[in-house]
């Protein structure tokens, strides 16, 4: 029936030809280590350091990536003959899939979905070892290769990585691995990326689209060579990319009221679907916070939960486009620590807007004309 439906699919015209996968809002990191009282042992532990999976060495097998406590999103892939099925985070920030192996023995791999490659018919193993380097931590593995299946479509013969060690952060979060969605020159080991490998057996168009829910547990869903108008308003504005690596655009200013707060003569940003908040300067957070009436207490950036209805709106002004974010996006309520922005700070001049802005603006990542399509999202 599948390759039925592949054939169609190329019969089809193209803007039909696509692949849904259903995305499960879940709880976090934070939230699990919040729900036991370990919160304040493990961020002083394994601090967060969003900026680390951007300033990676390019060196055969070595990516960065960092420990993201507030990530949410996770969907169900399989690997191999009969099919292993797998919970990963769609990271638009990285280039690689890896899932934990048999092979691995650490407290993360053993509390996830380990993959056996002895019970796959089509698995293929190479002598390449992987390594990912994240914030406080590692992931040390090797290569394989095997069919991996997305929302019942198959790629055959896809390269990915096989843990055997895992940073002990990862015990706390829910997904898996991750299944990196950025241009393949980032890949470790020159490892083709999952979308590439779809993109050139014609399975779909190249550009996939992200739509993430504020509050449903359900909804969200990455949509490979395809978008979903029900899923915003208006009309998609397109950003030209101003480095084909990641997916970097240019930001204008970033304004509260008119006032230029952040970004002052322009600065440049990634649009990241594996980071969970909106990082920038930690001179320009420490004024976006000062603006919206947040104080900093213990590493957050807290406010009054009674005040957010009258807090500003934050605009980002990108390609003489305004979009703007209400105090309701850019703000977080947690059950045991209050109401905090979702702000963070670092020491690069890089921007990253992660899921607290692609939660407002659905977004359309775009490698036929290597742009970004942003509008509101629904």
């Amino acid at each position: 029936m599948m390759k039925w439906a592949v054939v169609l699919c190329s019969m089809l015209a193209l803007s039909e030809c696509f692949i849904s996968v259903p995305l499960i809002k879940g709880k976090s990191a934070r939230d699990a280590l919040e729900e036991k009282g370990l919160w304040e042992k493990y961020r002083k532990m394994y601090p967060y350091n969003p900026m680390v999976k951007f300033t990676q060495s390019y060196a055969v097998g070595y990516e960065s990536m960092t420990n993201d406590a507030d990530l949410a999103y996770y969907g169900v892939i399989s690997i191999g003959t009969p099919p292993q099925s797998f919970q990963v985070i769609f990271d638009t920030g990285s280039s690689n899939l890896w899932v934990p192996s048999v092979y691995c023995s650490s407290a993360a791999c053993t509390n996830h979905v380990r993959f056996n490659p002895q019970q796959s018919s089509t698995f293929q193993a190479t002598n390449q070892p992987l390594s990912i380097q994240y914030g406080t931590g590692s992931m040390t593995g090797f290569l394989g290769y095997d069919t991996v299946t997305v929302s019942g479509i198959q790629v055959p013969h896809q390269i990915f990585g096989l843990s055997q060690t895992e940073a002990p952060f990862m015990a706390h979060m829910k997904a898996d691995g991750i299944l990196g969605l950025a241009y393949p020159q980032l890949a470790a080991s020159n490892a083709q990326p999952v979308f590439d490998n779809m993109v050139q057996q014609g399975l779909v168009q190249d550009y996939f689209s992200v739509y993430l829910s504020s509050n449903s547990q359900t909804g969200s869903e990455v949509i490979f060579g395809g978008y979903n108008p029900n899923h915003y308003t208006g009309s998609l504005v397109w950003i030209p990319l101003s480095s084909e690596t990641y997916w970097q655009i240019t930001v204008d200013s970033v304004t509260i009221n008119g006032q230029v707060v952040a970004c002052s003569g322009g600065c440049q940003a990634i649009v990241d679907t594996g980071t969970s908040l909106i990082s920038g300067p930690t001179s320009d957070i420490n004024n976006i916070n000062s603006w919206v009436g947040a104080t900093v207490n213990n590493g957050d950036a807290v406010v009054n939960c009674n005040n957010i209805a009258s807090m500003p709106t934050l605009t980002f002004n990108i390609n003489g486009n305004a979009f703007t974010l209400p105090a309701s996006a850019y703000t977080r309520q947690s059950y045991y620590y209050g109401c905090r922005t979702g702000f963070s700070g670092s020491s690069s001049s890089l921007w990253i807007l992660g899921d607290v802005f692609i939660r407002q603006y659905y977004t359309v990542f775009n490698r036929a004309n290597n742009s970004v399509g942003l509008a509101k999202a629904v």
